[in-house]
Parts: structure tokens; C-alpha cells; sequence
């Protein structure tokens, strides 16, 4: 039996660093693991949990990884060599000082309360960190995602899973586009108007894929049945996200927020709604339970009709972090790229000014596009401002120059549309 496991390979269960942990803490030096007889004895500090200072040395409380709370020790700072760890330790103390005492500069002995709270702030930037490496293993977009709170102890929301696409809930089908365009250069020789054309519509961007159409006409963009590559400067908002983005919590109690870690030019695409689609049906049974958490992420999808709902309470991107402004920075738009329903558009948000690195990211709740008049919600609000609270947010766009059921006659008939692309030249 034993030859038939030869070549045979088991996933481990426990990490490396775990590994190391249990070599060390056995006393055993294993070199695949990099743990040698000379490195046996040298451990990695987790967190540090304490601080006094006896006559001019300084000691800190050291948790140890791998190791239980009762192993901790006090060590004088020499023997750390966790410069990053330390100097967290120390801004996160000045900062807790200036705020119960109004000084910065720690006192010899650090009372009981100080130093939990410090336990604890150790222990949230940790789960922080895991957070954030989540949400990166898990997005498909080239935008890195960072996560920070300095303001209080919540860690990461409960309940809550990273998307990168519509999630399609019970009862809705999206169906794939059966056609796409056959340009050579869709921007500067577009066959026939390109799939903007062919859909009556405008061409949406400009050669640096700034948004040219004004708010409340939709985007088409080129498909998977298109013969453009992924270069078209028709392909935008399906590239996803392409900004460094920073989730951060607010210090005016508007919870979460998101801000730039880069400068986005005007009309630049920033990121896509992403939730779970609902029927409207469904939208009011939910919406009922949210009106009681006070909060709700349900975007009505009212292009033609106020059909379909998104839903981002539970399932989103980085949208749902991102808040409320009577003075926003990000516009809606309505795309359509593989599905071409008019009930179920994507929703992307494009700069309506040039965002500086470091500024927050918002969108009004109350929004008007083209001259519709959208509704508000109660999800998150400016300070000082009176939001309405209706269950849902509302875009309402410009009507179709399209009639419902048209886009589907034409579609075939145009001559720079083909069914099946095949192999590329």
C-alpha cells in the first residue's frame, strides 16, 4: 500500500509560521523551515501590551507568537528588534495620552486601562491586516484595497463578502449578449458606430477613457462577442477598478469610509456598485428588516423600470463603504457591456472633478441625472445634514432614445455586428 502513496503531496493545515513555532517550541532545528541551532531560540513579538520605565531603561510586556497570554514577558528594549512594532506601540500610546490627558509624553508607569486599550489596539490592527488581505486575495481588479482605523476599536464588519460582479439572486437570469462589433479601431473608425451606434447611442469616452457623455445617458461598451482587443478605449468600467483605494473609518461618526490613495483625473471611471440583484419584491421585504438597523444599501435599478434591485448589505466591493455627499465627487452612470437588458444595467461611478490623493470618495444619495429626480437614503449622512430615509437610493437617467423591445430588432440587422466573432486575424 505504502508504494502506491509515492509522489503522493498532503496540503498542511498549519501555516510556515506555525511550523517555525512548533520547531522552537520542541527545541528542534529543521532547515526546510529555516530554523537552525544558531536562530533556535530568537522569537517573533506579536504585540507589545505594557510599558514602564525603571530609572532611565525602558521595559515592554512582549506577547509572543505562538505562545499563550501567561508567557508573556518584560523585556528591556534592547533586546527587541521590532522597530515597526515599536513605533506603532508609541504613536498608538501618544495618541490615547493626548486624548484622556492632553500630553503625548508616557508616564513611567502606564495605569491598567491604558494598557488593555492598547491589548486591544494591537489586536484590531491585526485583524485589520487579515481583513485587508483578504479583500485583496479576493478581488480580480488591479486597484490595491488598504484598510485603516484610527479613530476607535471596531475591527472589520461582521458579515460581509468581498465581490468583484453582480451577484444574481433567486429567479433573475442575465443573458449574455449574442453579438458584438467588428471595428477595426472602435474610437477613431468605428463599423457602423460600434456597439454605441449600433444601440442608437453615443460613443461614451475619449482616447484617454474620460467619460464624454453627459450624466443620465447610458454607456455601451464593446462585449465578449466583440473583435476588439482588450485595449479598445471602448473597454472601461470592465477593467474594474484601477485606483489604489484606502477604507478607512470616519472620525465624524459616519462609520466606514473610502478615500483615493492616488489622484483621479475628471471623468475618470473609479469603481462599479456591486451587490446581490433582488427583485423589487424582495428589495421591500428586506428593506423593511434594514429600516430597523437603520441602514440600508439597496440601489433601485430604475433605467426603464424599477424592477430589479442591488443590494450590497451583505455582498459588495468597496462601493459599500463608500458615503453620502450634498457635494460629491463621484457621478452614476448606467452601462451595458455582456447583458444588454435595460432593466439591469451595471452602475458605475466616474469623477465629476479632479480627486486629490488622500480625499474621501462620495456619491449623493439623492442624486439627479438628466434631469431625473432620484430619492435618498438613510445609509450613511454628512454631519449636519437631514437625510431622508427611504429604503433604497435611486438614480433616475435620461429615457432610452431606444423603446424597450427595439435594441432587440435592430441588433441582428446592423452590418458591423456578428454573431459569431471566431478566431481573431
Amino acid at each position: 500500500m505504502a508504494e502506491n502513496l509515492k509522489g503522493c503531496n498532503v496540503c498542511c493545515k498549519s501555516s510556515w509560521n506555525q511550523l517555525q513555532d512548533l520547531c522552537r517550541l520542541a527545541k528542534l532545528s529543521c532547515p526546510a523551515l529555516g530554523v537552525s541551532k544558531r536562530n533556535l531560540y530568537d522569537f517573533e513579538v506579536e504585540y507589545l501590551c505594557d510599558y514602564k520605565k525603571i530609572r532611565e531603561q525602558e521595559y515592554y510586556l512582549v506577547k509572543w507568537r505562538g505562545y499563550p497570554d501567561s508567557e508573556s514577558t518584560w523585556e528591556p528594549r534592547q533586546n527587541l528588534k521590532c522597530v515597526r512594532i515599536l513605533k506603532q506601540f508609541h504613536k498608538d500610546l501618544e495618541r490615547e495620552l493626548l486624548r484622556r490627558h492632553h500630553r503625548s509624553k508616557p508616564p513611567r508607569h502606564l495605569d491598567p486601562s491604558l494598557a488593555n486599550y492598547l491589548v486591544q489596539k494591537a489586536k484590531q490592527r491585526r485583524a485589520l491586516r487579515r481583513w485587508e488581505q483578504e479583500l485583496n486575495a479576493k478581488r480580480s481588479h488591479l486597484g490595491r484595497i488598504t484598510v485603516e482605523n484610527e479613530v476607535d476599536l471596531d475591527g472589520p464588519p461582521r458579515a460581509f463578502v468581498y465581490i468583484n460582479e453582480y451577484r444574481v439572486g433567486e429567479g433573475i437570469t442575465l443573458n449574455q449578449v449574442a453579438v458584438g462589433c467588428e471595428c477595426q479601431d472602435c474610437l477613431w473608425a468605428p463599423a457602423g458606430g460600434c456597439c454605441p451606434g449600433a444601440s442608437l447611442h453615443k460613443f461614451a469616452y475619449n482616447d484617454q477613457g474620460q467619460v464624454r457623455l453627459r450624466a443620465g445617458l447610458p454607456i455601451y461598451e464593446c462585449n465578449s462577442r466583440c473583435r476588439c482587443g482588450y485595449d479598445c478605449p471602448n473597454r472601461v468600467v470592465q477593467k474594474g477598478i484601477r485606483y489604489d483605494l484606502c477604507i478607512f473609518r470616519t472620525d465624524d461618526g459616519r462609520g466606514w469610509g473610502v478615500r483615493t490613495l492616488e489622484k483621479i483625473r475628471k471623468n475618470s471611471f473609479v469603481m462599479e456598485y456591486v451587490g446581490e440583484i433582488i427583485t423589487s419584491e424582495e428589495a421591500e421585504r428586506r428593506g423593511q428588516i434594514y429600516d430597523r438597523q437603520g441602514a440600508t444599501y439597496l440601489f433601485d435599478l430604475d433605467y426603464v423600470e424599477d424592477v430589479y434591485t442591488v443590494d450590497a448589505a451583505y455582498y459588495g466591493n468597496i462601493s459599500h463603504f463608500v458615503n453620502h455627499s450634498c457635494d460629491p465627487n463621484l457621478q452614476v452612470y448606467n452601462v451595458f457591456i455582456d447583458n444588454l437588458d435595460e432593466r439591469l444595467p451595471r452602475i458605475a461611478f466616474f469623477a465629476t472633478r479632479t480627486i486629490r490623493a488622500g480625499e474621501e470618495l462620495t456619491f449623493d444619495y439623492n442624486m439627479q441625472g438628466g434631469g431625473g429626480k432620484g430619492l435618498g437614503a438613510g445609509a450613511h449622512s454628512d454631519m449636519g445634514h437631514e437625510d431622508p430615509s427611504p429604503r433604497s437610493f435611486k438614480m433616475l437617467f435620461l429615457t432610452p432614445s431606444v423603446p424597450s423591445g427595439l435594441l432587440d430588432l435592430c441588433l441582428p440587422l446592423g452590418g458591423p455586428l456578428i454573431s459569431n466573432p471566431g478566431p481573431r486575424p
